[in-house]
């Protein structure tokens, strides 16, 4: 049976298939956790953060396609195939999608406005696309999980941006 992602991949179509690369992938799972870390320092400003967490974002869901076999056409395919690649729901990249379009509309025309609950949102959304990752399996098997294969569902917890007082990347 032919899996969502190959259903996406060919001449003309959203996806091309490409052997994944571990120092690629180990290299875009890295710079993500570093950004969304650094993203949750509320004494950085909000556009600051809304970049910061967009692009981790990016990088860790760039990751997992990647990890699968496959390279995106465009930037927001990535997001949109999360519950292919990590078994992500609509409540994830829905709001990935939603800031790509801000992320665009920033880049190409001058105007980023973005509110304090957009910001939270999304790096809400990165830590679901970072803890799908730690639930997969470990070392080089991460890359081989099969298309379709969903990983347990993130927890209904979410974390308070980091306060003065705290840091690091406990959720």
């Amino acid at each position: 049976m032919t899996s969502p992602l190959e259903n996406l991949a060919g001449p003309g179509k959203a996806l091309s298939a490409e052997p994944p690369d571990a120092r690629e992938l180990e290299g875009l799972k890295r710079s993500g956790l570093a950004r969304l870390k650094d993203a949750k320092n509320v004494s950085l400003s909000l556009e600051s953060r809304f970049d910061l967490a967009y692009n981790a974002a990016h990088a860790l869901s760039l990751a997992a396609l990647r990890g699968k076999g496959y390279r995106a056409g465009h930037r927001y395919i990535v997001f949109q195939v999360l519950p292919h690649t990590l078994g992500l729901g609509p409540e994830v990249w829905r709001v990935l999608d939603k800031c790509h379009h801000q992320r665009n509309v920033a880049e190409y025309e001058g105007q980023l406005d973005v509110s304090e609950r957009l910001v939270t949102d999304l790096i809400d959304a990165c830590a679901d696309d970072a803890d799908a990752h730690d639930r997969a399996p470990s070392g080089s098997e991460w890359w081989g999980v099969g298309a379709g294969q969903a990983v347990k569902p993130p927890s209904a917890t979410r974390s308070a941006p980091v306060t003065k007082e705290a840091s690091g990347l406990a959720r």
